[in-house]
């Protein structure tokens, strides 16, 4: 079945409203504190430049903060821009990544989003934010063909943005910003296929207009479809993304309005190691152990509206706002291994999910000097709501095999249900709402910055019984939709500490204390102290560092311990919460142009883990599940002198060992995969036509990839993918 973007004119007529209503405030003048006229907008929509060779920002959004440079904050991140995008022709944010020596990707449990695994701990895609907003993006899968920037942010990072939606990111957030309209205008149409004969198109325009080129649109339209590298898989994508923005010279406004639509068929899932005692060797790169009446869709209807006003020269105010609809199903089935041969049970699932977000932010942030001390001052507040549908459906285990898989019907007798398949009912609604407030204070013209505060976080959750669950028994009664237990209500101080210290113009050193926030476990039905709602937990995170700036090329370079406490486990009849993940490591990250035509980013993560406190202690001292022992990443674009516009590219990705069991009994090897490109610019008829060709994976490596979570997540298999893209 072939399905086509759904028609909104009313949603983009209210868009073009907003932003046409704009007009251009007089400044409201402050005169309570001596204002410094130099200071710098934070907040603006306009992004940090790129170092030379165009592939990494030297700033980003960093939440309540707004925009910064890198060389100005005790934290450390990265941003990727379009160029890597296009370059690579990364199809979704785990493409581009990849890049990244701190992340790493893996599946989620059972289905195929995507979780990135960044200085050991996991990032689901429900916590990725877009223009700074959690909850608006689509949660599964998110193509790159309407993002201008990719911004990784590494460590704990509630302060700044906020606790995520659903509680991942402790070790680090993803931040995408959308396309703008440019000053000149953008007509670009590119055409792709991979070698399996997946096919695709993607349409670009953008257009600036009005007096001074105030106002701007920029329309991302693309739809890929067919075979992918995995035997019998197919995949179909949609995406449709609208941006319109309004520049004043006090005001500035901008909206964001998208749909996108994935549908996976005959998936390959993650692997649980079940009763194998080794890890099996990985089948064929491209065999596909799933069954053919699996599948996954998903399908997001999501949009934001921002404005900024600048009260004077030194402070501007901020309001975004923002809502996402979300409607999943599909069919699943997880192979779980029986003993080392390759045997395994799959236990069919149908599963859907529909969730309904609304997302809000706002706060004041301005420079003022006190004496012989700036002070950069951020002030914000964040609440947003989400509401999930749910309903299931399981079948009795089958076995298969994940070296000779053979076509099982899919079972039609369930041993389980719960909620209406049709239309599910509410089974969580969340809201957190948090207020923050900081101070940077800034010593000998700033060249010492010292960054305090703290932001209040209250969390509610609700969770209600599934409508009609089955079977029934005395112990599981039949359920009614009502509320399950009583509404988890917390709240929770989150305080950080930073300092950079400018040593030069190239060089700064800095420090943080910062952490990270989620929701507490409830004990569960079967300790006498079942019902029992724990405070949030805090990770807690020390880092240290050295950026180095020269222009042409960057470096940072960090060292940080993370304290993520675990949730618990039952001792005797009684529910306790106790346990704790320590992961510790060495990161450093190298980028730019350090010789004309040579672009490069590479670098490396040392990593060791620790579980303290588990049950009885039987596995105190044990390395944490999912978290590799280092990651390794070096990739190089060259232009080939004497021919004009051809260039050359490779990329080499290393992980070492990582555990897949608490015991530390079963293990994944170190494994490398070796990518290679190349692209060629030209004119045909006065326009500009770029040629490309990559390929990933060149040597059609079979290996495991992740271990997050305790499930096996298979490496992609090899894939050649060539793209043409015209300008005009």
């Amino acid at each position: 079945m072939v399905s086509h973007f759904p028609s909104r004119p009313a949603l983009l007529a209210l868009c073009c409203s907003l932003t046409l209503v704009a007009h251009a405030a007089e400044p409201i003048q402050l005169d309570a504190t001596d204002i410094n006229a130099d200071a710098v907008k934070a907040t603006t929509d306009a992004l940090p430049e790129a170092f030379a060779g165009g592939q990494v920002a030297r700033g980003g959004h960093m939440g309540v903060l707004g925009n910064q440079d890198n060389m100005d904050v005790p934290f450390s991140m990265t941003s990727y821009t379009s160029k890597v995008i296009e370059d690579q022709q990364a199809e979704d944010i785990g493409d581009v990544l990849a890049n990244d020596p701190s992340v790493r990707e893996s599946f989620g449990f059972g289905n195929q989003s995507k979780v990135f695994v960044i200085r050991g701990l996991p990032l689901s895609g429900d916590d990725i934010s877009f223009n700074g907003l959690y909850g608006i993006l689509p949660r599964q899968i998110m193509s790159t063909d309407g993002v201008e920037r990719v911004e990784v942010f590494k460590g704990p990072n509630a302060f700044l943005n906020g606790v995520s939606p659903t509680g991942s990111g402790l070790g680090g957030n993803v931040n995408l910003r959308s396309k703008r309209a440019e000053d000149l205008p953008t007509r670009r149409y590119t055409q792709d296929i991979s070698s399996d004969g997946r096919v695709g198109e993607h349409l670009d325009i953008g257009q600036r207009f009005g007096q001074d080129n105030r106002f701007g649109a920029r329309l991302n339209l693309s739809q890929r479809e067919g075979e992918t590298a995995v035997d019998d898989q197919d995949q179909r994508t949609k995406l449709f993304v609208a941006g319109l923005d309004y520049r004043g010279d006090a005001l500035r406004l901008s909206t964001d309005f998208g749909y996108q639509k994935q549908r996976i068929n005959h998936l390959r899932n993650s692997v649980r190691p079940g009763s194998a005692t080794r890890v099996p060797t990985a089948p064929d790169a491209d065999h596909n152990y799933g069954q053919n009446w699996s599948y996954s869709e998903s399908e997001d209807t999501f949009g934001m509206v921002r404005g900024e006003w600048d009260l004077n020269e030194s402070w501007t105010a901020y309001l975004a706002g923002g809502a996402r609809h979300t409607r999943e199903h599909g069919t699943y089935g997880t192979p779980v291994l029986v003993g080392n041969s390759g045997a395994a049970n799959i236990t069919p699932s149908d599963i859907v999910h529909g969730e309904d977000n609304t997302s809000f932010s706002t706060g004041l942030n301005g420079r003022l000097q006190t004496g012989p001390l700036s002070h950069q001052i951020a002030v914000g507040a964040t609440t947003m709501w989400t509401e999930a549908q749910n309903a299931y459906v399981f079948y009795g285990a089958r076995g298969t095999n994940i070296y000779d898989t053979s076509p099982i019907a899919k079972p039609t007798a369930p041993t389980s249900w719960g909620g209406d398949m049709g239309d599910p009912g509410v089974t969580g609604k969340t809201r957190n709402r948090s207020i923050a407030i900081s101070d940077t204070v800034g010593l000998f013209d700033d060249r010492l910055l010292l960054t305090y505060g703290v932001r209040r976080q209250q969390l509610r959750v609700e969770n209600y019984f599934y409508d009609g669950t089955w079977p029934v028994s005395a112990t599981r009664p039949f359920r009614d939709g009502s509320r399950n237990g009583e509404a988890y209500d917390k709240g929770v101080t989150t305080p950080v500490y930073g300092i950079v210290f400018k040593a030069s113009d190239s060089v700064s050193l800095y420090a943080n204390r910062i952490e990270g926030l989620a929701q507490g476990p409830t004990a569960p039905a079967t300790a006498d102290n079942a019902g029992t709602m724990f405070p949030p937990g805090r990770t807690k995170q020390l880092e240290a560092g050295i950026k180095l700036d020269k222009q042409t090329y960057g470096a940072n370079l960090a060292v940080f311990r993370i304290e993520k406490p675990s949730d618990g486990y039952t001792q005797g009849t009684t529910y306790i919460r106790d346990g704790e993940q320590v992961n510790k490591g060495i990161e450093l990250s190298v980028f730019g142009e350090p010789a004309e035509g040579l672009r490069l980013m590479a670098g490396g993560t040392r990593m060791a883990s620790e579980q303290k406190k588990t049950l009885n202690g039987a596995n105190d001292g044990n390395h944490a599940i999912g978290v590799p022992t280092f990651q390794l990443n070096a990739s190089v674009d060259w232009d080939v002198p004497g021919v004009p516009g051809l260039a050359l590219n490779a990329r080499m990705l290393r992980t070492g060992g990582q555990f897949v069991d608490a015991a530390n009994n079963l293990s994944l090897p170190t494994w490398n995969r070796f990518d290679a490109g190349a692209r060629y610019k030209l004119k045909v008829s006065d326009k500009d036509l770029t040629l490309r060709v990559n390929v990933e994976n060149l040597t059609d490596k079979n290996y495991w990839a992740s271990a997050n979570g305790g499930y096996m997540t298979q490496g992609d298999p090899r894939l050649v993918k060539f793209s043409g893209t015209i300008d005009f």
